[in-house]
């Protein structure tokens, strides 16, 4: 395949507050006032927000763009999109861009949104027919029959990227920038959006996609790169790069969990570890199944009616799986609670085990444990968004055809 987008030692510098000269009187007595202050404004007024980036997008493929709020990736798409110019290196696109970075880009306040819709199909270098013949498609997908006569300037946030989108993908570019806009609309919406960008993926658009969705990424990229701190820090297959930057995530955000409480000075659990671990992590998973897990809990005097509970948690706090036991009778000393499961159908991303252990109805310990669990699996969902569900579970499919010859059709 031929690439699109080539940039090469991509960066933009911008300076801090406004670019405002106060002339020397103001300057002297700012000077006077706080040398030290004046001096340290002047040595910290510049910022790169993006710095040495060198990318290449091929056409029909489908690039995500992740990273921290601030790490470069808008700048990124507005350099590309030709809305900024870089200040140092250069890129070249091949082909008609529509771009969706904000919401608002592109639109003129004053015009209707059937106005807008024109304005911006002439933008792209379609004419009048091709724009006419899609307009329906694009209204009814905005869902904005009603309004769309309406100046947007008038719209709220959510009727503006509804049409603001509706006109990006369906006018057909060849290339289609989309920032982290979507979560302006409802969850509907946002369902349909991401349909509608498989559709575009699928048709051999090419696509690059700012997204703090980690799952929507995975299931729509065909290759990921990771921008941390104005540059490119890692590059290559959705799981890989999105894996490494949950895991980075979670060690430098700390991680999710809720306070651990109770007795601890009558016992507590101590940690827990994947006992059939292959790799190099105890607390990731690569496979499907079988798999083994350890829970190991400290106890300081015997207890005869020991209760234990365990749920797993997703990202999204939704509870993936629940159990419990009673009736224990425990002397003091070190306990491995040990789960054995034939298969742990888990989409990839980052999951919390919630433990507790009571003596009867007195507490001695309940909370998340830490580290948190990483799934590393492939995904073996449904490529749509709206097919996919909260299990990753593999399967095998094959056709058994019962006769090759040829039947009569049953009479009407």
């Amino acid at each position: 395949m031929t690439a699109v987008i080539h940039g090469e030692g991509l960066g933009k510098q911008y300076r801090r507050g406004l670019e405002w000269d106060p002339g020397l009187r103001h300057a002297l007595e700012a000077f006077l006032r706080s040398p030290l202050a004046s001096l340290r404004r002047k040595k910290n007024e510049m910022f790169w927000a993006l710095k040495d980036v060198s990318l290449e997008v091929k056409e029909g493929e489908v690039l995500g763009l992740i990273g921290r709020n601030g790490a470069g990736k808008t700048t990124l798409l507005k350099i590309l999109s030709r809305i900024t110019r870089p200040t140092t290196g250069w890129a070249e696109i091949r082909g008609r861009v529509g771009s969706l970075l904000e919401v608002g880009t592109g639109f003129h306040p004053e015009l209707t949104g059937r106005e807008n819709t024109y304005l911006s199909g002439a933008i792209l270098g379609m004419g009048k027919a091709e724009i006419e013949r899609k307009f329906d498609e694009i209204v009814a997908f905005a869902e904005l029959e009603k309004f769309i006569d309406t100046t947007v300037k008038h719209y709220s946030s959510g009727m503006y990227v509804r049409l603001a989108f509706a006109v990006a993908a369906h006018l057909e570019p060849e290339i289609l920038l989309v920032d982290e806009v979507l979560a302006v609309g409802d969850i509907n919406f946002q369902k349909k959006c991401l349909g509608k960008m498989g559709d575009v993926a699928r048709a051999g658009r090419t696509v690059v996609l700012v997204s703090h969705q980690l799952n929507q990424i995975r299931r729509l990229c065909h290759r990921v790169v990771w921008i941390d701190a104005a540059s490119v820090l890692q590059d290559g297959s959705p799981e890989a790069v999105v894996n490494a930057y949950e895991a980075a995530m979670s060690k430098s955000e700390g991680a999710a969990v809720g306070l651990r409480r109770g007795d601890h000075s009558r016992g507590h659990f101590t940690g827990w570890e994947i006992a059939s671990a292959t790799g190099p992590s105890l607390h990731s998973l690569d496979s499907a199944g079988p798999v083994t897990v350890r829970f190991t809990l400290q106890l300081y005097e015997p207890i005869k009616h020991g209760v234990h509970g365990i749920a797993l948690y997703n990202a999204d706090r939704q509870i993936m799986w629940g159990w419990a036991a009673y009736e224990l009778n425990l002397e003091a000393g070190v306990h491995d609670f040990v789960y054995q499961f034939p298969l742990l159908p888990l989409r990839p991303g980052i999951y919390t085990w919630n433990v507790s252990f009571f003596d009867r109805q007195e507490l001695f310990d309940v909370g998340d444990l830490t580290p948190e669990f990483h799934v590393l699996t492939p995904s073996f969902q449904h490529p749509l968004d709206e097919w996919s569900g909260l299990i990753n579970l593999p399967s095998e499919f094959t056709v058994h055809s019962r006769s090759t010859a040829l039947t009569s059709r049953p009479s009407g």
